[in-house]
């Protein structure tokens, strides 16, 4: 018996051309989330879970449209965060990044990931799947925690829009990476959010 949790990065939203921290998914998005739920459509899925922020809302409805016995469910551990500032291994290279984070805002986001672990990266009993749509630098951050990977790793993981991450975990083993940023269901046109610079 496996314990599955399938990782997926919202689709693209109407204002992120403009800057703007959230909105609804722009009509390229809309079919990126569509092709997303045809593609887990024959999972037999035990839970969906989403950031709150609209764009995630709406990528989760999309799957649930095709899955109507399941009801997503926003969890504030899912929200857009940054896990971590600086570290003596980060490479000076990221620095400009930081620049614009806070102390508070990291403080936060290494809680919220925390807790996030420990809710979600718990052994269930049984073959178990769960779907989490939620934001590039917390998927980047489970699988950096699955990997046991320096903290800083994060900032190296980066997802497309509905890329598909899966980890599992069997009984008494550790939690593996299946496969990251699985974009076979998006066509070349739809295969959007992976800055040429990370982080940009």
């Amino acid at each position: 018996m496996t314990h599955y949790i399938y990782l997926v990065r919202h689709g693209e939203h109407q204002d992120a051309e403009h800057g703007l921290v959230d909105g609804p998914l722009s009509p390229r998005g809309r079919r990126q989330a569509s092709l997303l739920a045809d593609r887990l459509s024959g999972v037999p899925f035990d839970a969906v879970w989403h950031s709150p922020l609209e764009r995630a809302s709406q990528t989760a409805r999309a799957v649930a449209e095709r899955m109507p016995s399941l009801s997503p469910e926003p969890s504030s551990l899912l929200f857009d965060c940054v896990p971590t500032g600086m570290t003596d291994q980060t490479p000076a290279v990221f620095e400009p990044f930081f620049g614009s984070v806070t102390e508070a805002e990291v403080d936060a986001g290494r809680a919220q990931m925390a807790d996030a672990a420990s809710e979600y990266l718990v052994r269930k009993s049984g073959e178990v799947h769960e779907l989490l749509i939620t934001h590039n630098f917390v998927i980047g951050w489970f699988v950096r925690e699955v990997l046991q990977a320096p903290e800083w790793r994060w900032m190296t993981l980066n997802q497309a829009h509905c890329g598909l991450t899966v980890i599992a975990q069997k009984q008494g083993r550790p939690w593996t990476l299946v496969s990251h940023n699985d974009l076979a269901h998006l066509p070349m046109e739809l295969r959007t959010g992976l800055p040429e610079d990370p982080l940009v």
